[in-house]
Order: structure tokens, then sequence, then C-alpha cells
């Protein structure tokens, strides 16, 4: 569905079959990888997720394709997602049983950063929505950074997908002019950042991190960032998995992870204590 064509804003939708349509189902705001550089909702892998995520936990997914850099940069893909939200907001055509009340923004890789970020603007309350309110979110080996090496980024520097020379590459094509990886965007708790602790709406959240990842340990520091701003989080880790293992549905992690995300839609409100 098209929300805005000269920016090539739209969204593939996935909808659960066989579920009786007086059961309200939450949604799913989807964000796909990529690096904010390329891969659509229409690449075979991401239809496969989305397909997954409404099958397996039983959601209305609602996967974005938002612009994409060095053509966009920042903060383009956040517009875009925070526009997405605005959108179904005012959307007549959702299926009947979407609970928009029971919304959740979710992302992996460069799409997870694009889902904290959304969920900011949502906090920030930057605009007054009527019907819909994100009430978690969720991070899949969110693609975060900054100046400072770490020891997962020189350990495993050469991995596939997300080596260094690559990470700083995408850095460089997403952030604005003159900036570096310190940038608020990529450094979410760094020295240019100003946290979430001000944030009394920031959803409860989900991150999902792999031991073969070298983003690793930037998701950890993330994870240890939003425990210490008083937030609502729980930390996943699977010690065997490479990054983006989840789009291989044959790996037992990826089954694991669906069935967490499962569980953590079934809470309503988040993350139950």
């Amino acid at each position: 569905m098209v929300i805005d064509s000269t920016k090539n804003l739209w969204f593939r939708l996935f909808v659960p079959i066989n579920v009786p349509k007086d059961t309200k189902l939450p949604v799913l705001v989807f964000f796909h990888g990529g690096g904010f550089t390329y891969f659509s909702p229409d690449l075979k892998e991401y239809d496969s997720l989305g397909r997954r995520f409404a099958l397996e936990a039983q959601t209305i997914v609602v996967s974005v394709n938002y612009r994409l850099a060095p053509e966009s940069k920042y903060p383009a893909q956040y517009e875009d997602g925070f526009d997405t939200l605005k959108y179904l907001d005012t959307m007549k055509d959702l299926p009947e049983n979407a609970d928009l009340k029971r919304c959740f923004v979710a992302g992996d890789s460069a799409g997870g950063n694009i889902a904290h970020h959304v969920a900011c603007k949502f906090a920030r309350k930057e605009h007054q929505f009527h019907d819909l309110n994100v009430i978690g979110l969720i991070s899949m080996q969110p693609f975060f950074g900054g100046e400072e090496r770490t020891e997962s980024e020189m350990r495993l520097k050469d991995v596939p997908f997300v080596a260094i020379d690559k990470t700083d590459w995408h850095w460089k094509a997403f952030l604005p002019e003159g900036e570096n990886r310190d940038h608020e965007a990529a450094n979410v708790f760094g020295p240019k950042s100003v946290g979430v602790s001000h944030l009394e709406d920031f959803p409860p959240t989900l991150v999902f991190v792999g031991g073969f990842d070298p983003l690793q340990d930037w998701q950890k520091l993330y994870y240890e960032g939003l425990k210490k701003s008083g937030k609502d989080v729980r930390l996943i880790e699977y010690p065997d998995t490479i990054h983006a293992f989840y789009v291989f549905p044959d790996l037992p992690q990826s089954s694991l992870l669906m069935a967490e995300v499962a569980e953590f839609l079934r809470s309503n409100d988040g993350i139950k204590s």
C-alpha cells in the first residue's frame, strides 16, 4: 500500500489466516535491515520474514519500504517510519480486527535502529495520534555504532555482511556530511546523545543479540543504556548465531526468536515483570 509515491514510501501488509474476525490482533510495524542503503520488503527473505511473523506470532504485519541512503540521508528514514505510523492512524482499510492500540515497532539491523528512533519520536509526542499507541519495541541485532572500536568489532572484523569496512561505509552514506559515528543516530547513548531518560512513554523493549555478530557490543551497550535510563528492557542472546540469522528459517535459533516475539506480543502491554 502506497503512503507517499513521491518518496517511494509504501508497505507490504501481512495478515494471518484462519483467525476469527472478532479476534483483535496487534499490529507489528517492521523496518527491514540493509545498512540504510539497500533491501526492501519485497526481497524474498523479508517477504518470508513478514509471513512468518504474521503466522507464528499472530499479528498483522506492516513491512515498510523507506527511502535509502546515500540518495536520502538522515533523518529521511526516521521521518518515513514516523509518517507510516501517522498514516496507519488514519487508514480506513486496515483489517477490521487490527488493534492499533497494541502497535509494536520492530526492525532488524538498520531497521532496529530506525525502530528505536521512531519509538523516540512517538514518546516525544511529535504528533497527536487518535487510535495508534506504540506499546512495544522489538530490536533484532540493531545497527548502532560509535567512533571507538569495540572488542567484538575487532575480533570479528572480517565476517560477512557487517565487516568493519562495510559498516563504516554505511554510516558515511547515511549520516549528515561532516558527522562521525558518534552522531546521536548511531551512538544513541554516546557523547552527542540526549538519551531516553526523559521519555516517560518510551516502550518496553526486547533486544536480540548474536554471538558471532561484530555489532554485539554496541547492542549490549544499547540494552545497558536503556536499563540505566530506567526503561523496561530485556536482552536475549544466542551465542552461536551470525548477523541476520533469523532469515534462515531452518536454524533453531530462528524459531526461538519467533517464539520470543510471539510471547512479547501476547503480553499486550510489553514485558511483564
